[in-house]
Order: C-alpha cells, then sequence, then structure tokens
C-alpha cells in the first residue's frame, strides 16, 4: 500500500530547484565582489561566515549623523540611483532613482535572487501579502530579480505577483554595485541557508505553481545572493545583504523602519 506523502514534502522541481547546477553550467564563474563595495556595516574581525550583516538607522531629530553611514560605502548606494533595469511589465529600461521620489520618498528595495529560485519565490509571496501596508504608509515597493522580464513573468503568472511592483536585472547590475555577495559557497554550503529547512510550509506554498523555466539562460547567476534596503528619498534608512540562500531580510524590520518613517505628503 502506499504510504502518503509527508505534509511538508517538496514537490521534485522544488527540490530541484535548490541543488547545484552541474559545474560545467556554471562558466564562467566571476570572483566575489570586491568588499570595497559591499553594505556591510561595521565591520567584525571575528563575525562568523553566517552571521547576518545589516545595518538599521532609526528617524532622529536629534541627530545629524545617519548610523547607518558607518563603516559603509556610500559611494555605491549613490551610484545604484543611475543603474538601469528593466520594467517587467513592458521591458522597457528605467533608471532606479525615477521609481520613487529622491526628496522624501520612502521606497522597499527588495533584491530577490534569480526568478527561477524557490527561495525567491517565497520571498516575493511575503512582500506581496505586505504590499496593503506599504501603500497605507506611504511606501514604494520595488521588488527586482536576476533574469529577464520573461523570467519575471514566469513568477508573477505563477505566484501571482503584480508586475507593476517587479523589475529585472539580468546583468546583475545593481547587485555588483552594491558589492551583494556570489559564489558556489555562499550559494549552497553557507550555514545561514539552513534557515529553509525551518520554512518547508511556506515554500511549498509559494511554491504551488512553480516551474524552473524561470530559470535565467546565463546559469552563472544562479550563484547571485539578494539583499533589502530602505530609502527615504536618498538616505539609507536600512540595508542588509542575504549571507546564503534564503536568508532573508526580517520583514518585521523592514516594516519597523520604513512605516514608522513619516512619508512625503501629496501636493
Amino acid at each position: 500500500m502506499a504510504l502518503a506523502p509527508h505534509p511538508l514534502a517538496l514537490p521534485r522541481n522544488l527540490v530541484a530547484s535548490l541543488q547545484p547546477f552541474p559545474l560545467s553550467t556554471l562558466s564562467p564563474i566571476y570572483p566575489p565582489p570586491s568588499s570595497a563595495c559591499s553594505i556591510a556595516t561595521a565591520k567584525r574581525s571575528n563575525a562568523a561566515m553566517g552571521s547576518s550583516s545589516s545595518v538599521i538607522a532609526r528617524a532622529s531629530s536629534s541627530s545629524s549623523t545617519n548610523p547607518s553611514t558607518d563603516g559603509f560605502d556610500e559611494s555605491a548606494v549613490g551610484a545604484l540611483a543611475d543603474v538601469q533595469i528593466l520594467a517587467s511589465s513592458t521591458g522597457q529600461p528605467v533608471f532606479l532613482k525615477d521609481l520613487w521620489d529622491q526628496k522624501e520618498g520612502i521606497a522597499v528595495v527588495a533584491l530577490l535572487r534569480h526568478f527561477g529560485c524557490i527561495c525567491c519565490w517565497e520571498l516575493a509571496s511575503e512582500l506581496k501579502e505586505l504590499i496593503p501596508r506599504f501603500e497605507s504608509a506611504g511606501v514604494k515597493l520595488i521588488a527586482i530579480g536576476v533574469g529577464t522580464p520573461d523570467n519575471a513573468r514566469i513568477l508573477a503568472e505563477g505566484l501571482p505577483f503584480p508586475l507593476d511592483y517587479l523589475y529585472a536585472d539580468p546583468d546583475r547590475k545593481a547587485y555588483n554595485v552594491l558589492g551583494l555577495y556570489y559564489g558556489f559557497g555562499r550559494t549552497f554550503f553557507n550555514p545561514a541557508s539552513a534557515k529553509v529547512f525551518s520554512r518547508f510550509s511556506s515554500i511549498r506554498k509559494a511554491g504551488k505553481n512553480y516551474t524552473l523555466s524561470a530559470t535565467p539562460q546565463d546559469r552563472s547567476s544562479v550563484l547571485q545572493q539578494g539583499g533589502m534596503l530602505v530609502f527615504k528619498g536618498k538616505e539609507l534608512l536600512y540595508a542588509r545583504k542575504d549571507e546564503g540562500t534564503g536568508d532573508h531580510a526580517p520583514l518585521e524590520d523592514v516594516l519597523n523602519i520604513c512605516c514608522k518613517v513619516p512619508a512625503a505628503q501629496p501636493t
């Protein structure tokens, strides 16, 4: 008699998305980004590889300095504004700086992994649930993934996810400017990636209509990790690099930052 599947068992296509691609498909392997362009916070000489890398600045009228810039490469964040990504709905290029008010607007910039990663689908699903809260607080959500607009539309249709909030970065320009983590070890062997095993339920739910066809044709891009940033105008309020696959920023932290900062009032 056949046994019923375990309620947390993942379909084979989801399991496949968490497995390494053959080394022959990952050439060329690009070196990890320079630490000079990282969005890491104050350096910890004894920090373990799996420790989270984040900065949080809480709005304060009594301080003229922003603690998020301590040990932070501001030039990398400034360069992000001039990066062009592709709107998933149209395929047309758009500058990141044109996606929110650069004076007072609040934006959550979520850099997902590649569109064929089930952890990318999971994070996108969680972000979608938060859109009403973002909108009520006057916050603009900008979700960016690695791949083409066609790859992005596969994810958007499968979840579903609103295309107006979704952008594609096939050449990983934003990721490279920010120095987000990249590499085989980070992708498959970082201790932080073990978090996915505690989230089988949410991964399974997000992967109901999952398909590997959302994976970019450039297989080297599957080694790219993501990150999360919150801006008010040009000021960086929060930034975090994913240490490994599935090591997402705590969304409660993101909400606590962006939804407590007064948004610009419409004129």
